[in-house]
């Protein structure tokens, strides 16, 4: 597997972004489920996509600048059928990495209530559930967590 820095625009990008949106739309029935600003390009501080050896996006993620060090992770997604591959911890491997390079010292994210998937994964991780923060906060639906690196 390989992950490489992609530019948000990039097409497996969108198509892996997508992919996770559609996901998302079924499992909370709405195709607009998140209670704050969805990422683009323009606030988008890094985007990695994760490969099969054979060139195959298999997932995605990353990561927006909330200031004072602390980063968030946006649109972290791996196709159902490479699930459980490793390759969503390579892929927060390299968002982690790319956040330490810069300085950055915590990393946040958001979840939905539904995705007990993600929640064991995370929680493994090492990260910790804090009270929802900025668009967050007052969205019963959603678990943030943090993760001091």
């Amino acid at each position: 597997m390989k992950i490489e820095q992609v530019a948000w625009e990039d097409p497996d990008a969108a198509v892996l972004r997508a992919r996770q949106r559609t996901e998302i739309a079924e499992i909370y029935g709405t195709p607009d489920s998140e209670p704050g600003v969805p990422p683009s390009a323009a606030d988008s501080a890094a985007f990695f996509v994760a490969y099969e050896d054979d060139g195959i996006p298999v997932g995605c993620g990353g990561l927006r600048a909330l200031g004072d060090g602390t980063g968030e992770i946006k649109r972290m997604y791996v196709v159902p059928d490479r699930r459980g591959s490793g390759a969503a911890a390579e892929i927060l491997r390299a968002l982690e990495d790319w956040a330490r390079g810069r300085g950055w010292h915590r990393l946040r994210l958001e979840t939905g209530d539904r995705q007990d998937a993600a929640v064991r994964f995370y929680t493994r991780a090492g990260y910790a559930r804090i009270p929802n923060f900025g668009a967050y906060a007052g969205a019963a639906s959603s678990w943030c967590f943090e993760r001091v690196l």
